[in-house]
């Protein structure tokens, strides 16, 4: 009797281990061998897909996304979108295959979607963001280690509407990326959705939201992505807008030598005249310069003109320190190219003038930071202080430009446009 309650037991327990492992997924040549009935091959598959969902996670791009974060976000791009409708509209696009609205048209749609009470800021230069507190008050609390969530929304130049869903596990930070649009007919387009894990970031002291999104890296893509973002979350003051947008944007640091090196009033003979001279032109006329109308160069007196009505030089200096044809009295212009000029990310920087020094002269002195959102991500690539004066009528005259504490060292070596 003892025996058959021992051989009972026995059983029991061989059944219930039996039963236990088969509630677990073991490895794939058991299930194959084992399996007879196409079972073995379903639960491979789940094998794979549930790999595939570790890879995903493991590499930080194109992480799943929930059926319902799916709806959230078109449902608040949709109703979004529809309250900036009549704006959009009846906004002058030019009948352009390509729509760009112009600052004026953004600044009234964001004014409509800063009601909605979240975050929004647009995609042009200088662009405040509206309820930027509700996102300063997230990533300080996130730099805390506090897990939290908050939306942002951006408007962008063509009339659509970004959607960026920043969310702190208290580990990691992630961002869920959408965007509507208007497609033909004026029905609202959903165009996009992802989710990616940010592999670093940082709250500086300006009030920038700078990090870097976890992207495909050789070998598995050929070419190098930047998955850098920089964002404005601390607006500017009006001031600080309005001289940056009158005196430095223009120039920025491509193309020509103002605000990239060293110079004053008694040192004006390394400006680079020739490759500045387009942006003056700009400046002055308010269209781009054409060059087809200069075939043999820009005549002495326009270029000259131009050019002192915004430096403090004479065109005895020009004719000396410019590249100047004598035989033809005119100055030689190039577009920049692969021969002139070579692509570095401290081109792409922006100008942004922070800070302003009244001179008690009739001068300014300005202090601007480059700003950098590609691969460096950096809100201050240099820092230097420009010195202007500024007319009545709003004439500019450039008078000098210092760059702080050897920053210079760290920007590459300025190429001229033409020569030297």
């Amino acid at each position: 009797m003892k025996n058959r309650k021992k051989y009972s037991l026995i059983v029991i327990i061989m059944l219930a281990g039996f039963l236990c492992a088969c509630g677990r997924k073991e490895p794939a040549d058991f299930l194959l061998s084992d399996a007879g009935d196409g079972r073995g091959e379903l639960l491979l598959a789940e094998d794979e897909e549930d790999t595939n969902i570790r890879e995903h996670w493991e590499k930080g791009y194109d992480l799943p996304i929930e059926e319902d974060e799916r709806r959230e976000a078109e449902t608040d791009l949709r109703a979004a979108l529809e309250l900036t409708a009549e704006i959009y509209r009846a906004a002058d696009k030019d009948e352009a295959s390509n729509v760009v609205l112009s600052e004026e048209v953004m600044a009234q749609m964001k004014e409509k979607i800063k009601t909605l009470g979240m975050p929004v800021t647009g995609s042009g230069l200088y662009s405040d963001m509206e309820n930027w507190e509700e996102m300063e008050h997230f990533l300080l609390a996130a730099g805390r280690g506090k897990a939290g969530t908050v939306l942002l929304y951006i408007v962008h130049g063509d009339g659509g509407i970004g959607r960026l869903q920043y969310k702190y596990d208290g580990k990691n930070l992630y961002v869920l990326a959408a965007n509507m649009t208007w497609g033909r007919g004026g029905t609202p387009m959903f165009t996009y959705i992802s989710n990616t894990r940010i592999k670093e970031w940082r709250y500086t002291e300006k009030g920038y939201l700078g990090y870097e999104l976890c992207v495909p890296e050789p070998p598995e893509v050929s070419e190098m992505i930047d998955g850098s973002r920089l964002i404005r979350v601390r607006p500017l003051s009006e001031e600080c807008r309005e001289m940056s947008e009158n005196c430095v944007i223009p120039l920025g640091y491509q193309g020509n030598n103002l605000l990239c090196s060293n110079w004053d009033v008694e040192n004006l003979k390394e400006l680079d005249y020739n490759g500045a001279y387009e942006y003056f032109y700009g400046m002055k006329y308010g269209r781009r310069f054409e060059p087809e109308q200069y075939p043999d160069g820009i005549p002495a007196e326009e270029f000259e003109d131009t050019i002192m009505d915004y430096l403090p030089v004479s065109r005895e200096d020009l004719r000396e320190w410019a590249m100047f044809d004598e035989e033809h009295q005119s100055y030689p212009w190039e577009r920049l190219g692969c021969g002139n000029y070579a692509p570095n990310f401290f081109g792409t920087s922006v100008p942004e003038v922070t800070q302003i020094r009244e001179n008690g002269d009739g001068t300014f002195t300005l202090t601007v930071d480059a700003v950098c959102q590609m691969i460096l991500c950096n809100d201050a690539v240099i820092t230097h202080e420009l010195t202007v004066r500024l007319s009545e009528n709003g004439d500019i005259q450039y008078l000098e430009n210092q760059i702080l504490d050897n920053g210079i060292s760290n920007i590459p070596e300025y190429q001229y446009r033409i020569g030297r």
